[in-house]
């Protein structure tokens, strides 16, 4: 099993990188939940040469039926790219607030729309200034990039595939284990999960400080969940951001034919007719 090595970028290694004549383009995701936005965090300071990229308006459409974070529209995720200044074949770094969620959206969101060479800061904002490594509060204005988005770079479940991997493969819930067993439900209207799923908090693939554990250690994790080669394998969560997440750790673990079901349960329980358990 190939573990890919072009997924994680170190802080010290990436800070070499951005002195090079050819820096990487920095995306700045930080995002929470709840709020408050992530455009403040990077008011008050940022990486060097970053562009603030909002997860919810800029890198997923608008919520409704689809879920809370529904696929973007390839056009308008284009324009944004390109503002951002993405350029075909370029290499990009996304980072957040440290726990990985919305940089892994992001790392997968360009994945899917084609573009191959994406990483995500280990242990993300955090990590770079307890490394010492400069921020700034100048805005750049990049040129603009060049790229063109072909979805499908990525495979996707809707929620029929969903429902059918959990029973004839492995659907990975990523949510906290009370709101997976529906003891809770902080968000959505409806708890419970999909049947069949099994239960695997993207946590678990996190050491204490955000950073994601070694690849072995994650592979295992997944082999106690039922995550065997040859065994098709996607995840879900509430709406697709932390589920974005355990896919790049199972990219990490070598599972790159990973899907993510996008959507997840918040477009799960708009059907009345879809089961819950």
């Amino acid at each position: 099993m190939t573990v890919p090595e072009d997924l994680i970028a170190d802080p010290a290694l990436l800070a070499t990188e951005l002195r090079s004549d050819i820096p990487p383009t920095l995306i700045d995701v930080r995002w929470r939940l709840a709020g408050p936005p992530g455009r403040d965090d990077y008011a008050a300071g940022h990486l060097p040469g970053a562009v603030f990229l909002d997860l919810d308006a800029d890198l997923c459409g608008p919520p409704g039926d689809g879920g809370r974070h529904p696929l973007p529209d390839p056009a308008n995720l284009q324009r944004v790219l390109r503002e951002a200044g993405v350029r075909e074949g370029h290499p990009v770094v996304a980072y957040d607030l440290g726990d990985g969620l919305s940089a892994a959206r992001a790392w997968w969101t360009l994945r899917w729309a084609g573009h191959a060479t994406v990483r995500v800061l280990d242990g993300g904002y955090p990590a770079w200034v307890a490394a010492g490594l400069p921020v700034t509060t100048e805005v750049p204005s990049p040129e603009p990039g060049d790229i063109t988005v072909r979805p499908g770079g990525l495979p996707v479940l809707d929620a029929e595939a969903a429902g059918r991997l959990a029973s004839e493969g492995v659907l990975v819930d990523v949510r906290a284990a009370p709101r997976y067993r529906g003891e809770v439900e902080p968000v959505d209207p409806v708890a419970g999960h999909i049947p069949g799923a099994v239960n695997l908090p993207t946590t678990d693939h996190l050491e204490a400080d955000g950073r994601l554990r070694a690849a072995g250690a994650i592979r295992s994790r997944f082999a106690e969940a039922g995550v065997d080669e040859g065994v098709r394998v996607g995840a879900y969560c509430g709406s697709g951001i932390t589920a974005a997440h355990t896919v790049l750790a199972l990219h990490l673990a070598g599972r790159t034919d990973a899907a993510l079901y996008v959507g997840s349960w918040s477009e799960w329980i708009t059907d009345p007719d879809r089961p819950v358990a």
